[in-house]
This record gives structure tokens, sequence and C-alpha cells, in this order.
């Protein structure tokens, strides 16, 4: 294969799918092209990270792959170039209909020859996909589970299987396989077809989140048993997490919203009713807030998806149902206004944010109602005991990440398995920036536990906050609980205190929440010690509801700032880049990302070879996009 020359190469006709030339030599006369030499020309990369050219390398060779990556981590080019260098049409099984286009999209610009087949397409539509897959036009093919499940399509995988021309399985958001998962999706349980049915085609199943539950699951379900594991680092240091306690929500929203002028957002909440408020109430502040649930419209929900993915500020406001494949790179924030599932499930969804590698923030607020909201959701289901039971430990998990007072990055990865290294603390968490103090609540502690006692365990927090501050309401009165021995007994301590201290009991086991009983709590055999005096009770003090720290936003990568000069290229390039991105009826990051576009001001190339060796400028966008990028840099 030569190497870029300075001349820019010819403009390929219609422009984009068109796949490099010596891709196409090289595959045309059977060699298998080599897969750091496939990265650089097609991808503009000019070598793997951390795990992917093992797992490359693994996969190219025909061997079987459980991926395990973060969100950002490059997950997608772990099965893009096995797909590139093998014979035939690598198979991509993805759960989302609505991204299929923009991941498309983005091959396409790359110059690879990518398809999909959903229920999105007419059948005139579909009927040419299968005549270029069958013509071998096509290289990567995207496909819905429930489709690649039709006799039409596993009759064309038939063919494909014959002529020696089926790639490779690829099958992303693997966790969608597990029953005990947050994104559970029965049609997953299915694709065990694909190793019974079309046995040697490699099989590779890609995830973001998966502890150990998942993880055999997804091995025992999708026939992986023999495959090879890979498990790069789960951490996310451009990701701030920080966990406040909800005090009064809208302001405190405004506050944290107000560190992200103009920037892309997610803001996930519980329901569909608060998902519709909450949006309504933003836009009317200002906000540029779209609703997403799955109550909505299916055209009005692939339209405000659209817009998040094609328009810069934009704010969704989602439930789960909106997010899981999100390729959008420069979300800023990810906020949760209701306590997720599972700390699996919060991990899959602060991972939308900062897929850059820029600094972004996972904002969360939570309060005890959160948590007897969640244990009902959880008794009230249709699911058996082993699942309820499997569903309570990992909202106690959750539970645990919020009210710890060490770091919670440490936390979070603890619970994937994974150790940090420095036990110091991640200093990108609000606990490491802004420790929180401990206190010795053994005395406080005993009067609430007392409290649920001698009120027959039959009632929620805030009727027993209101006994022990004292405060003899109708209610009260009305039972004779202001006779008890524990009345007024904490008048001392705040309201809101006293509402972190019965959170934390939940947290530490002390106390449960009896969901049939109304939330009401009760008390655990764990309590008995600290009740009798013969264990303290250290809780973290309660501070009021805040946003977490925030570091400036960094505008520039490890190699430092831009100069003004290198500022208004960059301005100029952006300009550039939303234009062409709107002829192409593409997001503006498919064309280029902000990176690449900084290394461009920041180098200003004068030449097709130096363009050429900033990353992320393949030779399909060199082509492309070479004349009009050099032309602003000498204009600049």
């Amino acid at each position: 294969m030569n190497p870029k020359s300075d001349r820019l190469p010819d403009t390929v006709p219609g422009g984009r799918g068109h796949p490099p030339d010596g891709y196409a030599a090289a595959t045309a006369t059977g060699a298998m092209p080599d897969p750091v030499e496939i990265l650089r020309r097609v991808f503009g990369h000019p070598a793997f990270r951390g795990e992917q050219q093992a797992i490359v390398e693994h996969v190219a060779a025909g061997g079987d792959a459980i991926v395990l990556m973060p969100t950002g981590g490059g997950k997608s080019v772990c099965y893009q170039v096995p797909a590139l260098v093998r014979a035939g049409v690598g198979v991509v099984v993805s759960p989302l209909i609505a991204l299929m286009q923009d991941q498309v999209d983005a091959l396409r610009e790359l110059g690879v020859a990518a398809a999909f087949l959903n229920s999105s397409q007419d059948a005139e539509t579909a009927a040419r996909v299968e005549r270029d897959v069958r013509a071998g036009t096509v290289k990567l093919l995207y496909v819905a589970p429930e489709r690649l499940l039709t006799p039409r399509f596993l009759a064309l995988l038939d063919e494909l299987r014959a002529d020696g021309r089926l790639a490779l399985f690829a099958i992303d958001e693997a966790h969608c396989v597990s029953q005990w998962g947050h994104d559970f999706r029965s049609e997953y349980l299915r694709l065990s077809v694909l190793p019974e049915r079309y046995p040697g085609t490699p099989r590779i199943a890609l995830t973001a989140t998966a502890d150990a539950t998942t993880r055999q699951e997804i091995r025992d379900r999708l026939g992986l048993q023999d495959a090879r594991e890979f498990v790069a680092s789960f951490d996310r240091p451009n990701i701030r997490y920080a966990i406040a306690e909800r005090d009064d929500e809208r302001p405190q929203l405004l506050t944290f919203l107000a560190q992200h002028p103009g920037e892309a957002g997610i803001v996930y909440c519980l329901s569909r009713r608060k998902v519709d408020a909450t949006a309504a109430w933003l836009a009317k502040a200002g906000f540029a807030a779209l609703p997403y649930h799955a109550g909505m419209d299916a055209d009005d929900r692939r339209a405000h998806q659209l817009r998040f993915l094609r328009n810069d500020g934009v704010i969704m406001v989602a439930t789960i149902a909106f997010g899981m494949g999100i390729d959008k790179p420069d979300v800023r924030f990810v906020v949760h206004l209701d306590l997720p599932k599972s700390i699996e499930g919060y991990y899959q969804e602060t991972g939308r944010a900062g897929r850059d590698g820029e600094p972004a923030d996972a904002w969360m607020l939570y309060g005890l109602t959160d948590v007897v909201q969640q244990r009902r959701l959880i008794d009230a289901g249709d699911a058996d005991e082993a699942y309820k039971r499997v569903a309570r430990g990992r909202l106690e998990a959750l539970l645990g990440l919020c009210e710890t007072p060490t770091c919670r990055r440490t936390r979070l990865l603890a619970y994937f398995g994974e150790a940090r290294a420095d036990d110091a603390g991640c200093g990108n968490c609000d606990n490491c920036l802004s420790p929180p103090q401990t206190w010795d609540a053994t005395e406080p502690v005993r009067m609430a536990l007392s409290a649920i006692y001698r009120t027959q365990q039959r009632f929620g927090a805030s009727y027993l906050i209101d006994i022990l501050r004292g405060s003899a309401n109708a209610t009260v009165r009305s039972r004779g609980h202001e006779q008890l021995a524990v009345f007024g007994l904490g008048r001392d301590i705040a309201e809101a205190q006293w509402r972190s201290i019965f959170r934390q009991l939940v947290a530490l086991g002390w106390v449960v929440v009896d969901t049939e009983g109304f939330g009401t709590l009760r008390l655990t055999d764990a309590a008995r010690p600290v009740l009798r005096g013969s264990e303290r009770a250290l809780l973290r003090r309660a501070t009021a509801g805040g946003t977490g720290a925030r570091r400036e936003r960094r505008v520039a990568d490890e190699d430092g700032a831009l100069d003004a000069d290198a500022a208004a290229l960059f301005e100029r390039l952006k300009a550039w880049r939303r234009e062409t991105a709107a002829a192409d009826g593409v997001p503006a990051y498919v064309i280029l990302h902000d990176r690449v576009l900084r290394d461009i001001a920041r180098n200003r190339p004068d030449s097709a070879t130096a363009l050429g060796a900033i990353a992320g400028i393949g030779e399909n966008k060199l082509r492309r996009f070479g004349a009009a990028l050099l032309e602003r840099v000498r204009d600049a």
C-alpha cells in the first residue's frame, strides 16, 4: 500500500461510501490487509489503544470474544477493523434502530461501504440493501435483532455463509441478553441461534457495563463459553461524579446548569410525567430542552433525537428509554433527578457524557423517597423472588455509593471488580474535592431506631422526624405519640440532618423500607448492637445540596491551549464543519471531531501529507475535505 502523497487524492464520485484504493486492491486479490494499516488509512489513527489490537487480531484470526470496554473507549473499532480485514460482510446486531443511520453515515464518511436493515425502511429500500449485500458492495451491515431472526434474513445469511462471505457477527450492547440487567431485550436470548447455524464464524459481544452476573449470562446465553474475555478499565477519568441531597430540586438543577451554558446534556427522570413537566419548565426558562420517553409519538421521538444529535446545546430530558448507544461525543453532562435502579444502570447512563475525552459532569440528586419508590417498584414487580433479591442487592449497592464518605470513583470501580492503584482517591469526584465530614452519630441513631421501634415499625421517615423534633401536630396527637419517651429528644437536630440519618440507616442495612406498608421503616437484626449501645455509628454529615466543585473546562488537549490566532481558526473550521454536515445530512461530529479541528488549528498543516498526519484524518476524509481544510488554514 502506498503512503499518502503530497498531492490530494482525486475527488471520489459521490464522495461518501467509497473504500480507499489500497483497501479495495487488497481485498480484490484475496490478501488479508494489515489491521494497523486499515486503522491508519480508513480511520486516520496511527496505532490502536489499550486492548484494541489484541482484540482485533484475535477476532480477525477467527476467534470469539467478549469485550467489556467503557463508553468512548473505542469498542466499535474492535469489530469494524476485523470486518474490513476478513473476507465478506460483517453483521452488526444493534438494539437501537434510531441510531443505525448515524452509525452507517459515520462509516460512509470514512469511505466504508455500510448499510442497515430495520423496520424503519420500506420494502423497496430493504430489498435494495439485500441486493447490495448479495452483490458484495456492502462491507458492514447493521441489523436489529428482531430483523436478524426472521426467516428472510437468515436465508440471506445462509447464502453468504455458503459463498464464504460471512466475515463475523458483532453483538453490540450485549448486556441486553441479561434478564437481571437494566436494558433487557428478550430477542437477544434468541441470538444463540448464531453459533448453531453458523459455526466457525467469529462472534464478538461488546458492552460498556456488565457486573459478574451479567458477564456470565452473556457467555451462557450467547453460546460464548469458549470466548476470550477482554476487560478494559471501567474508569472514565474525565467524568466528574457528584451526588447531592435533594433539597429544592429545580433551583438546584438551575444552579448546576449555570455551569454548562450552551452545552449539550441529558437529564434523566424516572417517570414520563416528570420528563414532560421538567422539559416544559426548562424550555420556559430559556433552555433548548426536549422531552423523550416511550409514551410519545414515534415520529416526535425520532425528531427530538435527531435535534439532539445534530444540533449544539440541546438538553434531552428523558426516561432511560433514551440513550443506549448514543454516539454524540460532546455531551457535557448527565443529570439524574431520580435514583437509577442500580450501579450498572447509573454507570451506563453517566457514560453517555464526555465520549470525546473532554471534561464532563455526572450529577445526581436523591433522597429517601427515591429509595422507597425503587423498593416499591421491585417488590410490586412480576419477577420471581430470586430476581427481586438480586435487584434489592443492586439497589443497596447504589445506596452505598450515594452515602459513602470516601472516593465515589473507587467505590464505583470496585463494584465492577476493579481496584484503583491510588488509594488516596481520584481527585475528580465531589467527595475527593470537598471531603465530607463524619461524626459520631451514635446517640441520634439510637433515638431514630428507638422511634421506629416505639411506633411499632408502622411509619415512614417524615412522621418519625416529627416525633423526634417534638412536632405535636394533629396526627401525632391523635395517636398519642407526643407521650413517647423519644418525643422531642432530637429537637436540636435540623430536619435535613435527620433525613440524612434515616437515609444512611437504610444504606447501612440497619433499617429496611417496607413497601407493602407504604414506605414504613422496619428494624433489621443488624441494628441491635447500635440500639443496645454496644456499637458506635459513624455517619457522614449532611450538607446543603449542591453541585460539587467544578474545574475550569479545558479547551485543548495535553499539547496546550490554543493561542488567539489558532482559536480564531478553530472557530472558522467549526463553521465549515457545520455547513458540510448540513450538506451531507449528518451530525457535525461525523465529519470531524473537535479534537481533530483543534489539532489542525494548532499545527496549521500546509500540505496533504501534513494534514494526513493528524490523527482522525483517514484517506477518504483527506480526499473529500483536504482541499477545503487547507484553504481555510491558508486564509486564516
